[in-house]
């Protein structure tokens, strides 16, 4: 056979056969667009299934298996870790890397007032109480767009770049009592080894972001969550007779009013925001009687850890001081929630134009950071980490009169999911194009 003859025969089909392929990879997203939208409408029934069914953080049973029905009918890789968690694995067809995609489960012991057909009613047990629960976080909405995002990966297998993992995280508003869970009990059990996550995604609907749009933003985005506790520790006196006692409410009260000033005295808040709030004060058991001890407990919200070590010692000083001049006793200690949910520059600045593309780029904003914080940050330890708002507000509204998040009233538009799904299932491609086929 002549050169001329085997460059026919050898060389131009091959050729042909890579720029085959290579378009596509190119036409991927624009497939997954397409079974997107067309998968909407399931994606609108889990959702609403899930939200008149919703489960406490650490019992979400029904919600765990609903979740792994699913994914075993698309033939996935499937076990539980983290009590009630799920975790899928997707083996693709091509080389790639391994990524990580988000949902949390949980639901609020909050009683819905707003009148949809899919309303809950649900009431359940909560640290000795039976309370009613509610999806007042969008739980609901993250868990069934990871379910869409599933079903259209498994179904273009054969061309999906590495390896997907699903995370469907149970605990995300904080297990019961001292029980373990969420996040850091994923990572705990092994939720980003074998095979190990190379970066992780994830997502919150908002009530105040219009449907279909992104916010984000690089470095440090949502706050570390710290709880304190105050034991103060006065003398019990006659109610008629407070000089002979020590009154512990009186100095919760001074503490109180003295830690606002950490935040608005202290603080340099021009470097990152600072906020302490105490939500609970218990003490006494009769009008007439000065009680020996009371309790404060609160939360601390910080976005720089010097500046977090920095309010942690300066509310120890400020109560120990303010008991010690009135004559009592303060104790005070610490519990971190959450660390700072920290968006890896590097990935934000490769993964923004996936987001461009798919909700377009009118709808992709960067802004402030956030005092609510997420336990999404745990997997951040571990891998890079990109984690984003996605709106839920109806088309039009006003920003101002939205129903927050975690209150009777909390509502989203459902209608526009799709671009959650989309959102999902390119960034796997487009960070598989963006660093390279590796296994």
């Amino acid at each position: 056979m002549q050169l001329k003859q085997f460059n026919q025969w050898i060389i131009l089909p091959t050729l042909l056969i890579f720029v085959t392929t290579l378009q596509a990879q190119q036409n991927k997203p624009i497939t997954i667009d397409k079974q997107a939208t067309a998968i909407l409408p399931k994606v609108i029934e889990w959702r609403r299934y899930l939200h008149q069914h919703p489960e406490l953080s650490n019992r979400e049973y029904q919600t765990a298996q609903y979740i792994t029905d699913h994914l075993k009918k698309l033939g996935m890789e499937v076990q539980t870790m983290a009590k009630t968690g799920v975790v899928a694995i997707l083996r693709g067809g091509q080389p790639g890397p391994v990524v990580a995609l988000r949902a949390d489960m949980d639901a609020l012991p909050v009683k819905e007032r707003v009148e949809v057909p899919f309303k809950s009613t649900v009431r359940a047990e909560y640290m000795g109480d039976t309370v009613p629960v509610m999806h007042a976080c969008g739980h609901d909405s993250h868990v069934a767009m990871l379910m869409g995002a599933a079903e259209i990966l498994a179904s273009v297998k054969k061309d999906v770049p590495g390896t997907v993992k699903f995370f469907f995280q149970p605990a995300e508003e904080g297990p019961p009592g001292t029980e373990e869970g969420g996040a850091p009990l994923m990572v705990k059990e092994g939720c980003m080894d074998n095979p190990k996550v190379d970066a992780v995604f994830g997502m919150h609907i908002e009530s105040d972001i219009e449907v279909g749009n992104f916010e984000y933003k690089s470095g440090a985005f949502m706050a570390s969550s710290d709880w304190f506790t105050i034991n103060i520790k006065g003398k019990q006196s006659h109610g008629s007779q407070p000089w002979k006692g020590i009154d512990p409410i009186v100095v919760g009260t001074e503490i109180v009013n003295a830690l606002q000033t950490i935040v608005s005295r202290q603080s340099e808040l021009t470097k990152a925001p600072v906020v302490i709030t105490v939500g609970k004060f218990h003490s006494g058991v009769r009008p007439n009687i000065i009680p020996e001890d009371a309790v404060l407990q609160g939360t601390i919200r910080t976005l720089d850890s010097k500046m977090q070590k920095e309010t942690f010692d300066r509310i120890r000083k400020m109560a120990t001081t303010i008991a010690d001049a009135m004559g009592a006793k303060a104790d005070v200690t610490f519990e971190n929630k959450t660390l700072v949910t920290y968006n890896d520059p590097v990935l934000v600045k490769m993964m923004v134009p996936t987001l461009e593309r798919t909700a377009g780029k009118e709808n992709v904003r960067e802004r402030e950071w956030v005092t609510g914080s997420e336990d999404f940050s745990f997997y951040g330890e571990k891998a890079p980490s990109f984690f984003v708002y996605f709106g839920g507000m109806p088309k039009g509204a006003d920003k101002s009169k939205a129903p927050p998040h975690h209150t009777p009233d909390f509502y989203i538009d459902d209608s526009r999911l799709d671009v959650g799904v989309k959102a999902f299932c390119n960034w796997v491609f487009d960070y598989a194009k963006a660093v390279g086929s590796k296994k």
